[in-house]
């Protein structure tokens, strides 16, 4: 049987974790980060699909491709989540649960960050856990596709 699909998506600046700011974000890098997804994917037997642009048109065709491929979306759209209404509109259009990821506490930061287009798409958002949130993620999102299995 094959293994269920989730796409792990991340947005602008993520390939410069670990440069960029770390008192904010860490020291992990991407890399790191989808290490973590990797092992926590193997631990729970489903495939993974991380990916990660500046773009936010690629990051909506990511979305749109997931359609009929995925069973469920993993998103850090970082600044996007505070600005696009396309990305919004993608996750509602694909008709997949989407988990909401930000490593940084959102509400703990510049009054801007404290709204996410994105949450409105979402059936969960985890925050301010650092680079474990995605695993985490992995966690809420696998235990889903399995109630929606044994159903």
């Amino acid at each position: 049987m094959e293994r269920p699909l989730i796409a792990v998506l991340n947005g602008p600046n993520l390939n410069m974790l670990g440069l960029r700011q770390p008192e904010v974000y860490g020291v992990a890098t991407l890399d790191d980060v989808e290490q973590v997804c990797v092992q926590a994917a193997e631990q729970l037997d489903v495939a993974i699909d991380f990916r990660q642009t500046n773009g936010e048109g690629e990051l909506v065709s990511w979305i749109q491709e997931c359609r009929g491929r995925a069973r469920g979306i993993i998103i850090n759209p970082a600044a996007y989540s505070h600005t696009s209404i396309a990305v919004l509109d993608a996750l509602l259009a694909v008709d997949l649960p989407v988990i909401e990821v930000h490593i940084s506490n959102i509400h703990r930061r510049e009054a801007f960050r404290h709204t996410s287009y994105v949450s409105r798409a979402a059936i969960g958002v985890i925050c301010g856990l650092g680079v474990r949130g995605y695993a985490l993620a992995l966690h809420a999102m696998t235990d889903m596709i399995l109630d929606e299995d044994d159903q």
